[in-house]
């Protein structure tokens, strides 16, 4: 039976990386972002996501049909599903307990400003920090075990950590998941011209270089919002 690991991150956190990372290993099939199509019908962001028709018309619309899929799916012993939380809207979150479950966090004082230049003006809905904290609270609930991690403790040491995740998902570790080759893969979804330019010119996890321009002020009221449930999410992360 093949191990299915559910990566539920927000945007502009290194997910395409980590992506990337378990795409290296030959017992592991990535997949990007299954869901985004139901959300993207579902939500109001269809009308200021970059590319969403193209996004729309290229995708499985129906949530519960995706779901299927990826339970379904046997094709690797491994079966990696980068997903964003937020775009879980309303649907059925019981495929989970059948799943390996991590939360990917990003410091938003960092992540605003990225996820802006694609979407001047988000919300909470967008950024995915309140999902994360209900997607902790349906895990604790119901006894399903979730690991958290950040993206600034991943880039600092990126084989600490991955060597840590690949302890508590029970799989072996694999020193390919350090680098890849430079440019696109097929996996990506055809959003990838619109986010994924720094990930194409990368060969493995970029150095972690502090962010020095100066926080935009019409960000300022999010950052007050975001912050204090990324702090919480910090204290549990590896």
């Amino acid at each position: 039976m093949s191990k299915r690991i559910q990566l539920w991150s927000g945007p502009r956190n290194i997910s395409t990386a980590l992506m990337y990372s378990f795409a290296q290993r030959e017992d592991t099939k990535v997949f990007d972002e299954p869901l985004y199509g139901y959300y993207l019908k579902n939500s109001q962001a269809s009308c200021y996501h970059p590319g969403s028709i193209e996004v729309l018309k290229s995708m499985e619309l129906e949530g519960e049909k995706v779901v299927e899929q990826m339970m379904k799916d046997t094709s690797k012993p491994i079966l990696f599903f980068k997903q964003m939380t937020h775009h879980l809207l309303d649907l059925d979150r019981g495929f989970m307990k059948d799943c390996k479950n991590i939360i990917l966090t990003r410091d938003p004082k960092e992540m605003l400003p990225s996820f802006a230049k694609e979407i001047p003006n988000p919300s909470m809905q967008d950024v995915g920090y309140a999902a994360h904290l209900e997607l902790i609270d349906h895990f604790k609930d119901r006894g399903i075990e979730f690991i958290v991690l950040d993206s600034k403790r991943i880039l600092l040491d990126p084989e600490k950590i991955l060597r840590t995740l690949c302890d508590a998902l029970a799989i072996p570790w694999d020193a390919k998941m350090l680098q890849w080759d430079q440019g696109a893969r097929p996996e990506d979804g055809v959003w990838a011209k619109f986010w994924y330019e720094s990930v194409h010119q990368s060969t493995g996890f970029q150095k972690y270089q502090p962010k020095k321009d100066a926080f935009p002020e019409h960000l300022l009221p999010l950052l007050a919002e975001c912050k204090p449930i990324y702090e919480k999410l910090l204290q549990i992360a590896l």
